[in-house]
């Protein structure tokens, strides 16, 4: 049986200047979308096409989005109207790199963050801090990258918060 360790993660909350909407669109439309089927022959067979291709998705934030959840929408089925969305972003790159180092970086790798309207219209962002998610695992290498995945993502949520 596995053996639980506490971790301690900082967590950021964030409202933004934006609305829920002019956030969600200015960020959708800042970061690219990965599309995971578009390189998933080719990894194995040309590694090189497949990274700059990623890095040719990377954009000023360095960042891109795997997945969208409409979380807003699923609570519909509940009786709730809420504008609440997941997001999945990362780069792949980075957490090649991570991952290299210790496997157990994919455990974190691509991050989430959570933007939603709260009850009284505003707009606001939720993720846990990358640095210490990863930190946990006690590799330095790691944590550089997720130092420097902090760094980018604060940047793009600074950036579409117009």
């Amino acid at each position: 049986m596995a053996s639980p360790t506490p971790v301690s993660v900082k967590h950021c909350r964030t409202a933004l200047a934006s609305t829920f909407d002019g956030f969600t669109s200015n960020f959708e439309a800042l970061l690219n979308r990965l599309d995971a089927d578009h390189y998933a022959d080719e990894v194995l067979t040309n590694p090189l096409r497949v990274e700059n291709h990623l890095k040719s998705l990377e954009g000023e934030t360095g960042l891109m989005i795997f997945n969208i959840q409409n979380h807003g929408a699923l609570l519909n089925m509940a009786g709730k109207t809420r504008k609440a969305k997941q997001y999945v972003i990362g780069n792949p790159l980075v957490a090649i790199r991570m991952t290299a180092h210790d496997i157990r970086a994919a455990l974190y790798a691509p991050l989430r963050i959570a933007v939603y309207e709260d009850v009284g219209g505003a707009a606001i962002v939720e993720y846990d801090l990358p640095s210490s998610l990863f930190g946990q695992f006690g590799n330095d290498e790691v944590l550089a990258a997720a130092e420097g995945l902090d760094e980018k993502l604060l940047h793009a949520i600074m950036s579409a918060d117009r």
